[in-house]
């Protein structure tokens, strides 16, 4: 039979997972370690401003700050709204423009999962060669990266690439502790494509090196997340941007502009 974890539980699990000792984080949220330490036993019950108190200062994301407030029997203080409710249009208007501006080049929307949100028509060089079953709801970009039927065939330095996003992802899931990240990141590592390579010292980034419109094609990334987040949706969104990591890129990608 299985013991639910009263909100104690899930702050010490947090608090590990940062790799804090009580006496770290009682001296961070300036409490007592002795109250911390009642409070992680469950001797101590906590208040509501205590859970997000020490939510705070272990930078625990919104959704688990709403799972700690309902194991701690209280209400969950963060909304999670779609993206096309009165709310967030402005989010979500601002979103649309980055994408828009960013064109020719590439760029997506991905939500916490890396399930595809929003994207421009540059993404089009990426996805126009994938199998179709890869494109159908939800998309998971980091699955369309390294599937064998989706774009790892054309990546030519898909060793170096897939090492990237796979020690990535590996980072999330540890510093979330999401099942569905770790998941995933099993999943994408029994996909082919991980021969031992070295990233090529020139570079000063691991770019994604893609065969299409007949010549190579090389990107380098940028992530941006929204400032200041007091919703889900949006703190878990996130735009991954690819520029031009050199000139025939560059120029390929202007000479196919609208």
């Amino acid at each position: 039979m299985l013991t639910k974890m009263h909100a104690g539980d899930l702050i010490r699990e947090w608090r590990q997972r940062r790799r804090l000792s009580q006496l770290d984080l009682a001296i961070a949220a300036s409490v007592s370690s002795r109250h911390l330490s009642f409070v992680e036993t469950g001797r101590s019950k906590p208040t509501s401003e205590m859970i997000l108190h020490l939510a705070e200062h272990l930078d625990v994301p919104l959704r688990d700050r709403n799972a700690l407030l309902l194991a701690g029997g209280y209400a969950p203080a963060y909304p999670e709204r779609g993206l096309d409710e009165p709310e967030l249009k402005a989010v979500s208007h601002a979103l649309g423009r980055v994408l828009v501006s960013h064109e020719p080049y590439p760029a997506v929307v991905v939500n916490r999962w890396w399930e595809l949100v929003d994207a421009n028509s540059g993404i089009a060089r990426f996805t126009r060669h994938v199998s179709s079953k890869l494109l159908e709801p939800p998309v998971n970009v980091l699955r369309l990266s390294l599937h064998p039927d989706g774009m790892a065939p054309r990546i030519t330095n898909l060793p170096e690439w897939r090492a990237h996003l796979l020690t990535r992802l590996h980072r999330q899931a540890e510093t979330t502790g999401d099942e569905r990240l770790k998941a995933l990141h099993d999943e994408l590592s029994g996909y082919p494509g991980g021969e031992t390579a070295r990233p090529d010292r020139t570079d000063v980034v691991v770019p994604l090196r893609y065969h299409a419109d007949h010549a190579e094609l090389s990107f380098l990334s940028i992530t941006a997340m929204i400032g200041t987040p007091m919703d889900i949706t949006v703190e878990e969104l996130a735009i991954e941007s690819f520029y031009p990591a050199d000139d025939r890129t560059a120029a390929a990608l202007a000479a196919h502009a609208p």
